[in-house]
């Protein structure tokens, strides 16, 4: 094995062992040291990045630890090895190109959404079987019929797909996206999906979001408090 080739693989092991607590939590610690870097700010704490984004200053050092950046006694990390860091870590250094089936309203907002070049994500196609809808472009996104979705594909080896259609289509959907190549699903569909090994399924489910909003609220106005509050994983999602 090439020194290289061992590169890499310490890299993939690296970024395997990270929990999914932690990777969850690396988006909004980009945010807040791109807010410190754009203020002129060098270095923070532990302490500073805990505060902020309501953690325990040991939850923060742990999580520091996962990139591999370590941080100065009295001084804290410096805040640009750290964005780099954790961008690799994230797999966002390296844009990944992906596609939208659904051209309704969610689908099309999702497609005109700047910050998911950011996160490394481009949208380079939507799919709609609406046949007044295909060859329309949103902003740079061209929408195409499903009958071409396969060529597309290999044409272009995508490997990820969002669904964004209604939910007594997602499932029909999510199995065409697998027949053609597809390996990794972001489903927007208020839907249950199954799927076969090998097939990476994310969901972002607005009902479940709010449950969990309204709980917090009526605790909060019982007077409970929801620092307490805890979301347990679901793993059938990740």
């Amino acid at each position: 094995m090439s020194h290289v080739d061992r590169t890499k693989k310490r890299e993939i092991e690296l970024r395997s062992s990270i929990s999914i607590p932690t990777i969850k939590r690396f988006p909004s610690y980009l945010r807040i040291l791109r807010q410190y870097e754009e203020a002129g700010h060098e270095w923070v704490s532990a302490t500073k990045l805990a505060e902020e984004l309501g953690l325990k200053p040991i939850q923060v050092r742990k999580d520091m630890s996962a990139t591999g950046v370590e941080g100065r006694p009295k001084v804290g990390f410096e805040i640009r090895s750290l964005l780099g860091a954790i961008t690799h870590c994230l797999g966002w250094d390296n844009s990944t190109d992906a596609l939208i089936v659904g051209a309704g309203h969610l689908g099309s907002a999702l497609a005109r959404y700047e910050g998911f070049e950011s996160y490394g994500l481009r949208i380079v196609a939507m799919f709609d079987r609406d046949p007044q809808k295909c060859g329309q472009k949103l902003g740079e996104v061209e929408i195409l019929p499903l009958e071409k979705l396969q060529m597309f594909i290999k044409e272009n080896r995508i490997n990820i797909a969002v669904i964004a259609v209604p939910a007594n289509q997602a499932q029909a959907v999510a199995e065409l996206l697998v027949k053609c190549g597809i390996r990794a699903i972001w489903n927007f569909a208020p839907k249950d999906l199954k799927l076969p090994p090998g097939v990476v399924l994310q969901r972002t489910d607005l009902a479940t979001s709010f449950a969990v909003l309204s709980a917090k609220l009526r605790r909060m106005m019982a007077g409970e408090g929801v620092d307490s509050f805890e979301e347990e994983e679901d793993p059938g999602q990740l």
